[in-house]
Formats: structure tokens, sequence, C-alpha cells
């Protein structure tokens, strides 16, 4: 749940972002030369804030919301905010795809299960790319027909992904659900047809292993390089059939004793679980299946990449598991989509480009009354922690953008430095911190949301979108500048049309289905 930002401004820290205003330069561009984070970095590039004369932000760790509740006065602009905004990176995108394959079936989704940042961050972006490790910033806005009021848009890049033969080799541990929901089509089915054609496609130095669960877990298939042995690989996807009930947490402890089994030195080691996690024996205890993932990720640095199937789908409890385990959830239900994951994103993106990658945003007291960070409710994290390398962030990989969308209320009048944006993240392997920036000024917001560049425009409808279903039909859209369903989709059918992104379309497509079923038409 998003907790209101509170009055606590101080003067050192309105220094410091007016010092942060003077050293770096671009609008809607990365800082050039050494970002490793020394003490000449700190120097050059965003100064930490100073905690100890009183805070610039709450002081406290956000507790993460798993009960799904959506209380109203989290809703609301904080009408005295500080003026630091932290978060942990997330490139999930599992409850846009849930979002998708509810309205698909006719009825809308839980509002517990809309997520706007997974909405945001499941489209393309136009943003810069590095050329090696790490991160670019593009920081753009556009203001809104709500007077006073702007969508900034914080935009982080990865370099892009590389060729199969540039990556390092992988070691894949499969745990898959084959529980007697996973019979309905569209779930087992699809999972074991992405699986052969993704068992084809990786190298033969990758290895792969198979673990299955329902009322018990078994390992099918210990870790095994592909070079000579894909046919025993076929032959263990082939023989997985629907059983009994669903021990997720059986499946998840023998998945992790099973990879840390086959643990490869050099490797990207991750645990892929497919399931619609929906655990309803064994251990249902979602905190001691997380205990167990963190432990093993600490040691051994494995993460977990949650793939979610099915009409009915626990879509909080792959969420939390995929956060603790260093890792991200995606969803799929069509075959297209899952040969899409499988096959081109899983390992693609094996490889990895940053560690415990945070982003901090601080907007200008001179310019800026009041923001709101949409989304990001389980992500937040204290700002004083931004700099603390042992509080977790988000793993990223390359090929990937991260987008962060706030509705900012400037001060009538004013002109001059808006916000500056800050990632930090930790390289992969020598884990050594470095940091990028980039900022914005009033005069570069766009003077409306539709008339900016067509990758903001979708942004923006992701959001607006993702907050009319948050949001239900008796209640009015905390979102600045939002628009009715019916609108929304002529929007996005326009969209897609300018962009010629089939994602797009079908973004258009899901929103007027929603306006159909609310009547928004």
């Amino acid at each position: 749940m998003m907790e209101r930002y509170r009055a606590q401004r101080t003067r050192g820290l309105l220094a410091l972002t007016a010092a942060a205003g003077l050293l770096l330069t671009g609008c809607g561009a990365s800082d050039s030369g050494d970002s490793s984070a020394d003490d000449s970095s700190y120097a050059s590039g965003f100064p930490a804030p100073d905690y100890t004369h009183g805070s610039g932000g709450t002081g406290e760790q956000k507790n993460n919301d798993t009960d799904g509740n959506d209380d109203s006065e989290s809703r609301e602009f904080a009408p005295a905010p500080d003026y630091l905004s932290t978060f942990a990176l997330d490139v999930d995108t599992a409850s846009y795809g849930y979002a998708r394959r509810s309205l698909a079936d006719g009825r809308l989704p839980d509002p517990s299960t809309v997520r706007p940042e997974e909405f945001v961050n499941s489209f393309r972006q136009d943003y810069d790319r590095p050329d090696g490790n790490g991160f670019t910033v593009t920081v753009d806005g556009a203001r809104t027909d709500r007077e006073d009021w702007s969508l900034v848009r914080v935009g982080l890049a990865t370099r892009p992904a590389a060729d199969s033969g540039e990556r390092p080799p992988a070691a894949l541990t499969f745990v898959i659900d084959i529980s007697g929901s996973m019979a309905e089509p569209g779930r087992l089915d699809l999972a074991k047809d992405s699986l052969e054609v993704m068992t084809n496609r990786l190298r033969d130095d990758d290895s792969v292993a198979i673990v299955t669960f329902s009322d018990e877990a078994e390992t099918v298939l210990p870790m095994t390089r592909l070079d000579g042995n894909r046919d025993d690989v076929h032959d263990a996807i082939d023989s997985l059939e629907p059983t009994d009930s669903t021990n997720l947490g059986a499946g998840v402890e023998t998945g992790y004793e099973t990879a840390v089994e086959g643990l490869r030195e050099g490797a990207t080691n991750r645990v892929v679980l497919v399931s619609d996690a929906l655990a309803n024996t064994g251990d249902t205890d979602a905190d001691t299946i997380l205990e167990r993932i963190a432990s093993e990720r600490r040691e051994h640095g494995i993460t977990l990449f949650g793939v979610g199937v099915g009409s009915d789908y626990g879509d909080a409890l792959m969420e939390r598991l995929a956060d603790k385990g260093d890792g991200h959830t995606t969803y799929v239900s069509s075959e297209d989509e899952a040969r899409e994951v499988f096959c081109e994103e899983l390992p693609k993106n094996i490889d990895l480009t940053a560690r415990d990658a945070k982003a901090q945003v601080a907007f200008d007291e001179t310019t800026v009354s009041e923001f709101r960070l949409i989304g990001y409710d389980n992500r937040q994290v204290a700002d004083e922690d931004f700099r603390d390398d042992s509080v977790d962030g988000g793993e990223v990989g390359p090929g990937h953008t991260v987008t962060a969308l706030y509705a900012v209320r400037t001060r009538p009048g004013t002109e001059g430095h808006l916000a500056t944006a800050t990632v930090r993240w930790l390289d992969p392997d020598s884990r050594a911190p470095h940091e990028e920036s980039g900022r914005l000024e009033t005069a570069s917001l766009a003077s409306s949301v539709w008339s900016a560049s067509p990758r903001f425009q979708v942004t923006a409808t992701a959001a607006y979108f993702a907050d009319a279903l948050r949001l239900g039909d008796d209640r009015r859209p905390a979102l600045p500048g939002s628009a009715h369903l019916g609108e929304l989709a002529d929007r996005a059918d326009r969209l897609a049309t300018t962009t010629e992104d089939q994602d797009v379309r079908h973004l258009a497509d899901a929103i007027d289905r929603a306006s159909d079923l609310t009547g928004q038409d």
C-alpha cells in the first residue's frame, strides 16, 4: 500500500538538491564519464542527502502490502510531501498479462492484482542504451489538462541483449506444477510445448534440470548438460502429466535443492517456476517458502523467474516469491506468449547486467509542490537506504527497460530545475557500486500528454488503464489527466496505428473490453 509522504523538509536537503542541479547537465540524458560510485563520483554526480540533521525522506522502510487491500486514503496526493522518492527496480509484467487474460474471459481483474508499474513496463520504449553494463537514465514529461499537474517519466535502460553465443552458459532448474488444476487447457500443455521448443534453442553448454510437484515433489531430471543429452530432456518433458493437489512449498524446496546440487560456477543459475500458484496442501505459508528462497539466493546467487498460467492464478504469492528470489514474474495465456517467454525472453536474458539496482528521484522544492509515484507499492525503499548496498534492490538483465511514472504538481509560474533521477547498481561480477543520473527542466515538459512522443503516450495510456481498473466505476481516478475507458480505447487504437506495434494493439483491445464491461463507452 502506498504510504502518504510526510512533510519533512530540510534546508540541508534543498541545498544538496540545488547542488545536484548545478552539477548535472542535459535534460533527458545520462551523465557522461566514469559512473563508478567512489568518493569522486559523489562529488561529480548526485550527492547523498544528509540524514544526520533531519531526514529528507520518511526514514522508515516501507512494508510490503500483501493482503491486496486498496485503502482509499493511500491513493490521495500528499499535500506536503518530502522531495525524495526511492524504490527498487522491477521488470515484472505478470499483472498486465493476467489482466488481459481476465478481460478476454469476460471479467474485470481483481483490483488487488493490478500493479500499474507492471502495465507500464509491458511495452517497448525508445530510451538510449549504454554500451556496457549498467543503465542510461532518461527523464521527460508532459503537462496534463488538470491545472499545474504533469506526468514525469523516469526511464532506465540496459544494454541490448547479446547474441546467444556471447552470454554465459545457463543452468536452469524448471519447477513444473503438475497438480490437477494444471490439466486445464492453456496450462501444463502450454508449458510442455514451449519447453520442447526452448530445449532445441538452448546451447550445448547450457544445462537443464526438471522438478515436478503436486501433492509431493520429485526431481524428474537432475542437472543435465544439453550436449548429447537433448533427447533425455525431451523425454522428461513428455512424461509430465497432471495428477493431484498443489504442494507448492515442496516444489520450491526441491527445486532449489536440485539447483544447488547442479550449481555451475561461471554460469547463470536460475530456478524457473511454472505454476498457477494456487497452493492448497503441504506448506502453504508464504513466509516459510520465501525464507527458503532468500537463503539460497544469498548463499548461492540463484535467482527465480516465475511464469504464471491459468484463468485462476495466485498472483500475490507468485509476485512475493519472485521478489524474495531476486527475480521477476510474467504471465502467459497463449501459445505465442509462452514461446516468447521460454524461447526468446528467457534464453536471451540469462545474462545479468546489474544487481541490487535502486532508483532515487529528487524533486526540486522551488518548482514542485507535491508528487506521487504511480505503482511500485511493494518495491519502496527507505530514502536513506539508497546507498546501503546491503539493502536489496532489483536484478536486471540486458535488453530491459524500467519505467517509473510520477504525477507531479508544479508551483504556479515557476520555471527551472524540476527533478534529478539517479540509479545505483552493483556490477554483477565485481559487485562494485556504480551510479548514473539524468535531470529534467520545466521548459522541457511537453505541452500535453497527447502531444508528447508516441512512446510517452503509450506509457501514459497503460498507467491510466491500470488506474481505472484499480478504482472501479464509482471512484474518481487519482491519476491527473485520466480519461474514461472509451476515450482511452480510442487513443490506444490510434497509437497502435502510429507505432505499428502489436503489443499496443493488444492494449487497445484490452481497454475496449474493459470499456464494454464497465459501460464506459
